[in-house]
């Protein structure tokens, strides 16, 4: 869950001694007034009933990065300047449009797909093999560079700032 906290912030702490809770809190991220002045700090936390083991943790944090690099590949795509919703069926859609363009070397064109955005769409016919192809390369890059990304963030997670 999301938090706004004060400058300073620990990364583990024992929120409750008498219930033994204990607050593990990562992606601790500065706020700033219009001035540009540190005013807070914002950032995940988890409350556990007992001071957690760093398996725990890694378990939490690894989920968070997960649930982030998910939500990028399906809502952080934008190809010709709108964005696309990379559900896994529209990535299942786009690849079978793709692999059947090139493999009958455009037979099966033009094909329209959906862009945009459910309030503002654009639906965009692709009507040769090298523009259905310019999308569909993106479109993995994109994923691949969000998968990255994330296997990143995992193995570079500074666990030794909760002992």
């Amino acid at each position: 869950m999301r938090v706004n906290g004060s400058l300073g912030v620990e990364w583990i702490e024992c929120i409750h001694p008498v219930k033994n809770r204990w607050a593990v809190r990562w992606d601790v991220q500065p706020e700033t007034d219009e001035n540009g002045e540190k005013i807070g700090v914002t950032y995940e936390e988890e409350v556990f009933n007992h001071r957690p083991t760093e398996p725990e943790i890694k378990e939490k944090v690894n989920a968070w990065i997960n649930a982030s690099v998910d939500e990028k590949i399906f809502s952080g795509f934008v190809w010709e300047g709108y964005p696309v919703w990379l559900s896994q069926e529209n990535q299942f859609n786009y690849k079978a449009a793709y692999d059947l363009a090139v493999q009958t070397s455009g037979a099966t064109l033009p094909v329209k797909f959906k862009l945009g955005t459910d309030e503002e769409p654009k639906y965009h016919l692709f009507e040769t093999v090298e523009e259905l192809s310019d999308f569909y390369i993106k479109l993995v890059a994109h994923i691949q560079n969000t998968l990255g990304e994330g296997w990143e963030k995992k193995e570079n997670f500074d666990y030794s700032l909760y002992q």
